[in-house]
């Protein structure tokens, strides 16, 4: 008799288990909001961008003229910005899909972020050398360039580590937090150098009327803001505890035996 309402007890717990893993939760409603919010931000930053260079600077080409600057801006929001904020928040969307797929994915975005930035870069300096512009003697063009060199160090040493694995599991695990921090860390310093960007170009375009509130001028502080508040959704959504990854039994398994198997110690989960 005990038996059995010992079984009953424990079958109605597991249900209990099951209904709260299925219903709706308030946070994933919320994070489901944010995510919307932060995407609408980050192609309303892109497309503001191109409106910004297509209306207002001429449009686009590749023949050394202003239009080939013009390149450079939407490039640079495009990748360093949106994209590898995307690519960062794919473990925050992708939560039940396996580690392994959700880290092809972060890789690929972060690649399609780099080659659309190395455009950028490479039109800029094609502009000043047809005009024949001095290079690299501005605050954002520092920064800049040292944005797109630590972004590509960063790429780098996550395929080292994480995608196609050369380090040691314990090794992994002390790098790891480093590499979500600078990550972020990244993102803050494309967005900053962005910021200057958009300064610097409204003061050498419009130096006389930006004071004056011209159209321009606001369009280009309006995608300011925007690239602001893309920031700061990121930012909160990376960083909140609740948003982060659960766990995966499965997986952790398999980490575990493979180290074992490999090394012969004790499991580190990366």
């Amino acid at each position: 008799m005990l038996d059995s309402r010992t079984s009953s007890t424990e079958q109605t717990l597991g249900y209990s288990a099951i209904m709260d893993e299925t219903a709706p939760r308030p946070g994933r409603s919320m994070f489901a909001w944010l995510v919307g919010a932060s995407q609408l931000l980050g192609v309303a930053s892109v497309v503001l961008t191109g409106v910004w260079m297509g209306h207002y600077r001429g449009g686009f080409a590749w023949d050394g003229s202003g239009r080939e600057f013009n390149v450079h801006p939407l490039c640079m929001v495009l990748g360093l910005v949106f994209l590898q904020g995307d690519a960062i928040l794919v473990y925050r969307v992708f939560r039940n899909e396996t580690k392994r797929n959700v880290k092809v994915l972060h890789g690929i975005i972060h690649l399609l972020a780099l080659i659309i930035s190395i455009v950028g870069i490479v039109a800029v300096f094609d502009f000043h050398r047809a005009s024949k512009t001095p290079d690299m003697y501005t605050l954002h063009s520092w920064c800049g360039m040292a944005t797109l060199v630590l972004f590509f160090i960063q790429w780098v040493m996550g395929l080292l580590f994480f995608l196609f694995p050369v380090a040691s599991s314990w090794l992994r695990a002390s790098y790891l937090p480093i590499h979500v921090f600078c990550g972020l860390v990244l993102l803050v310093m494309a967005i900053g150098s962005s910021l200057l960007g958009i300064t610097e170009k409204l003061l050498f375009s419009i130096t006389l009327t930006y004071s004056q509130f011209a159209p321009e001028g606001v369009l280009a502080n309006t995608l300011g803001i925007l690239l602001v508040g893309f920031g700061v959704l990121l930012g909160y959504l990376i960083t909140k505890e609740e948003f982060r990854r659960p766990p995966n039994p499965e997986e952790e398994a398999l980490s575990v035996h493979f180290k074992t198997l490999t090394e012969g110690g004790s499991p580190t989960s990366p």
